[in-house]
């Protein structure tokens, strides 16, 4: 560690983003190619929980009272807010976050003319489970909470929940906002679920250099155990479990096994 270096645990960010759909042009109802855009899909809102944080905020078009009363689809100032988020954050996490919440964020980023935000990594729990699970009811983000015992999405009236944001309704919007905050609770506590399984995970103890000391990498814990070895072509690392996570992962160092 450099002299004078500030060591500041990772900063972790659960989002989701909910969105307008496109409006377009179309000759029928089932398989048809769009002919036209009338109007591109805009950011409607997003919603964060950093972890260590108990409370999970929600940011959406009608906060922006000014912007919002002249043009209910400009999205300037909410994705702006959603740009301060990704420029702290380290690693962001969220479900298929890497295939819809980061490329649809990244677009309007570079609409609007935003400069990227500063490196980060990601975790997709969607990944994870489709890497480790089969549980017979489809890995959705309702279907994961069900089947985990953890929770589900908070119901509401589908499509015209949307349809009602857009024009305007104030129930609709206070309904969406519940609706985002739920599904990052959610997603917390689903990630936290698949956590310990996780195979390609961000190593947060590299932010506080924690990992000198073997703690877990994925969820910082200081204290582990020792499980046998390791072995690979050019050596060998004692495998270790963390004792709050149950993780299991690779000694910095090769040592003799410490049992307990």
């Amino acid at each position: 560690m450099d002299a004078g270096e500030t060591v500041k645990p990772a900063r972790v960010a659960y989002v989701d983003i909910e969105t307008a759909p496109n409006l377009g042009w179309v000759w029928g109802k089932w398989e048809q190619n769009v002919i036209d855009f009338k109007q591109h899909w805009y950011m409607l809102s997003f919603a964060v929980k950093w972890q260590g944080e108990r409370k999970t905020r929600v940011h959406a078009l009608p906060d922006f009272v000014g912007a919002y009363a002249r043009n209910r689809e400009d999205d300037t100032a909410l994705v702006h807010q959603l740009h301060r988020v990704f420029d702290e954050a380290d690693v962001i996490i969220g479900h298929n976050i890497d295939k819809f919440d980061i490329r649809k964020t990244n677009a309007r980023f570079v609409a609007l003319g935003l400069p990227p935000p500063s490196p980060y990594q990601t975790v997709d729990t969607l990944k994870i489970a489709r890497r480790i699970l089969d549980t017979g009811c489809g890995n959705a983000l309702d279907d994961l909470g069900g089947y985990l015992g953890v929770g589900r999405k908070l119901a509401h009236t589908g499509k015209h929940l949307w349809f009602a944001c857009m024009a305007g309704d104030r129930k609709a919007w206070a309904t969406m906002c519940k609706y985002n905050i739920r599904d990052v609770e959610l997603l917390e506590k689903v990630y936290l679920k698949l956590r310990p399984w996780s195979k390609n995970h961000p190593n947060l103890a590299h932010y506080t250099r924690a990992h000198l000391h073997d703690a877990c990498p994925v969820c910082q814990h200081e204290h582990s155990t020792g499980k046998g070895w390791r072995y690979t072509a050019t050596g060998r690392r004692q495998r270790r479990v963390c004792g709050k996570c149950g993780h299991q992962f690779s000694a910095k160092f090769e040592r003799d096994p410490v049992p307990g």
